[in-house]
């Protein structure tokens, strides 16, 4: 008995207090603990309540509109891959989406609005390179969310491939004679970008850096006044979103020498990658758009989300208007986006580090 007694000090104090207290006339301590079989049966009930209604909550999402916020005003190609998929989403929904733009300060205004959001599915947000990849370097300690702990990914939407374009006065048709002219006349030849710290900057300063040259940087207020001082001679060179300049190298204002994905794009198949030059091999300027929730977003969700995304873009005529547009199409799970989202943040990171680049 001793020894069965020193195996089990639990049930041994137990039932020293139960003898006890029958022999003084107290309460008698139960063997589940301090708390009654009543009172555990309730909590028991309570558990299992609040785990079937967050259950009940994610399968019966979405029983309400879903708003994709746009950070970027409407008419762009941010805007257009919004409502191409809102439209198609709202379909397998079987609810209203609805694209809300709230354009400013390079998507930090819309990305710190869903950053603040309730994290229930019902908020979204069409993020691009810029504001995820970008600006926590170049907004460094200024931002009002954080792009690595503030949102959930859902998908990759697609990629806008950048073409090398110069004006068609400039004595070059491929990316080895511009890289060769510039060595040879750099003071002679400036290049645009649709801002100071935009990928069509930070593009041609890794340019720059991998070809050792040293040029002149005219930063505009956008791709279209960028564009429209390329076409008349006031800079030569440009890296410019595709779906923007490729319709005016159709028609001789511009000419178009090599597109910067890492493989030939199926938008411009034409088109010989940066890549392919030799010296260049690890090139690669990408501006790509995804769709993201608020941290917290249940996962059921997530799931469902990400699903109904990837059978949007592998539908023929949604793949057809895309390619259409000049975009490549991505899709795949959650954590490729966030794959990509870290990626270029340290890649750009070191670019703009390296340039020195600031914004005031």
């Amino acid at each position: 008995m001793n020894g069965a007694l020193a195996l089990h000090p639990v049930r041994h104090g137990l039932r020293r207090r139960f003898r006890d207290g029958l022999q003084r006339g107290l309460p008698v301590p139960s063997p589940l603990g301090p708390t009654s079989t009543k009172t555990s049966f309730k909590q028991l009930l309570c558990v299992l309540s609040l785990a079937l209604s967050g259950l009940a909550g994610a399968t019966d999402y979405p029983d309400k509109p879903v708003r994709i916020v746009v950070p970027y005003p409407p008419g762009g190609a941010s805007d257009t891959v919004a409502r191409l998929v809102g439209q198609q989403l709202a379909q397998r929904l079987g609810q209203p989406v609805l694209v809300e733009n709230k354009p400013g300060a390079t998507e930090q205004i819309g990305a710190g609005f869903v950053a603040k959001s309730k994290a229930d599915g019902y908020t979204l947000l069409l993020a691009s390179t810029a504001g995820l990849s970008v600006n926590p370097t170049l907004y460094k300690g200024r931002l009002a969310y954080d792009a690595q702990k503030d949102f959930a990914p859902l998908a990759m939407l697609v990629t806008l491939p950048s073409i090398v374009m110069v004006h068609p006065a400039l004595p070059v048709r491929t990316f080895a004679e511009l890289t060769a002219h510039l060595r040879a006349a750099p003071s002679a030849v400036s290049y645009a970008s649709s801002g100071a710290g935009n990928p069509s900057h930070l593009g041609m300063e890794l340019y720059k850096r991998l070809a050792t040259l040293d040029l002149t940087h005219v930063p505009y207020k956008g791709g279209a006044p960028a564009l429209q001082d390329l076409m008349s001679g006031q800079v030569q060179v440009m890296m410019a979103i595709g779906p923007e300049s490729m319709p005016m190298a159709t028609v001789g204002k511009l000419r178009a020498l090599a597109v910067t994905t890492a493989k030939r794009s199926p938008a411009y198949p034409g088109l010989p990658t940066v890549a392919e030059t030799p010296g260049f091999a690890n090139f690669e300027l990408l501006h790509w758009f995804g769709l993201l929730a608020p941290a917290g977003t249940p996962t059921a969700v997530v799931a469902q989300l990400n699903q109904r995304v990837n059978e949007i873009l592998h539908d023929p005529a949604v793949k057809a208007r895309l390619t259409e547009l000049g975009m490549d199409i991505e899709g795949g799970p959650p954590q490729k986006l966030a794959d990509t989202m870290q990626r270029d943040r340290l890649k750009w990171e070191k670019v703009i580090t390296d340039a020195n680049i600031r914004i005031d």
